[in-house]
């Protein structure tokens, strides 16, 4: 439900960009994000700092786009968005010795030390490969390739990751000592060679 949230102004504006044209979506893109982010307000939940940024850059990169009429601008607000994200990570861990990733997701997830600072490059390195992407697709093709792009190849970059990147931290979790674990013939152990 959160991945469906947060691609609620990329859904609309795509549905918008095949009805009407960029102007018209990218308007229902600010509209869409201004009502994201106030919906949260309204049902008391907290807004996270990138979705304030993100807020901000589609206001500015959208609002030049209507402004000129000029499609450039909303092209350049997702490689603008990707590289802020890295950049952010990399100002974390070189001036102040922290990594993000582990701040974010510290709280569900044990890892060891070393792991979150490759998880942390990990992102910085796929927000880049993100932000180029997206250049390369403006620049190199259509606007209704770049479109398609924004939502299918977006979505399916970042499940690609995230699938590989649960692959991966999955070797490095810690087993749950408390859980039950069946033993041949379905009895239950408690782990140190008493039955349940």
């Amino acid at each position: 439900m959160k991945l469906l949230f947060d691609l609620f102004p990329i859904i609309l504006f795509f549905v918008a960009y095949k009805l009407v044209d960029i102007y018209a979506a990218t308007a229902v893109a600010i509209i869409a994000s201004f009502a994201q982010i106030g919906w949260l307000k309204l049902r008391g939940k907290a807004v996270e700092p990138m979705q304030w940024i993100g807020l901000v850059i589609i206001a500015v990169f959208g609002g030049l786009t209507l402004l000129w009429q000029d499609e450039t601008f909303i092209k350049w607000k997702p490689t603008v968005l990707y590289g802020l994200f890295a950049l952010v990570l990399a100002g974390g861990r070189l001036f102040f010795g922290r990594d993000l990733i582990r701040a974010v997701m510290g709280s569900q997830l044990s890892l060891p030390d070393p792991v979150w600072r490759s998880l942390n490059l990990a992102w910085m390195g796929f927000f880049v490969l993100m932000a180029v992407a997206n250049i390369v697709v403006a620049y190199g093709f259509s606007t209704d390739t770049w479109v398609n792009f924004k939502l299918f190849g977006t979505l399916g970059l970042t499940l690609a990751f995230v699938i590989l990147q649960g692959l991966w931290i999955g070797r490095y979790l810690d087993p749950d000592d408390d859980a039950p674990k069946v033993e041949a013939g379905g009895v239950e152990s408690d782990g140190a060679g008493g039955r349940k």
